[in-house]
């Protein structure tokens, strides 16, 4: 059996990036992105038996962000109003397409955009999405069936008869 803190060393070089990623796109100051990761592994630390038995140890940790991401909403909250859109990172050259779909992503419900987003950004299953959320399998469908539908009616209007 090898060593847990080379174990969770790896983990955090294979997952850090991704979580990174994660925060950055939900929240409304990037900035704080780096300090929420520390705190989903310090938070994961803690748990560390819960980790080690996990079926997928990235979507475990995922789960463990999603509830620190609202937390520092809710301690933020109190001191300053929050922009409800999620924060795009900065490129060059960009498909003149992408604007309007971000648009439309980003007035989704909160619930449907969160699943959205860790479905076509973070590439969970849809079972690692319902343990990150803690919904069942079922809700995590639905959620996706109503936000493609939503999406599909915005971006591709059908024409007025």
């Amino acid at each position: 059996m090898s060593d847990p803190f080379i174990q969770l060393e790896q983990l955090y070089h294979d997952t850090a990036p991704a979580l990174l990623g994660y925060f950055r796109r939900q929240l409304a100051v990037p900035a704080d992105a780096d300090d929420l990761v520390q705190e989903t592994f310090v938070r994961a630390i803690r748990g560390f038996d819960q980790l080690q038995q996990a079926a997928t140890p990235r979507a475990y940790l995922f789960g463990i962000a999603h509830h620190v991401r609202l937390d520092a909403l809710r301690r933020r909250r109190h001191h300053e109003p929050l922009t409800n859109e999620p924060i795009a990172p900065p490129t060059g050259e960009e498909d003149a397409r992408l604007e309007p779909m971000r648009a439309a992503i980003s007035r989704l419900p909160e619930s449907q955009r969160e699943t959205l987003l860790l479905k076509l950004q973070q590439e969970l299953s849809y079972a690692e999405i319902a343990h990150v959320l803690g919904i069942p399998v079922g809700t995590v469908r639905s959620r996706l069936h109503l936000a493609l539908l939503h999406l599909r009616h915005v971006l591709n209007p059908s024409p007025s008869p």
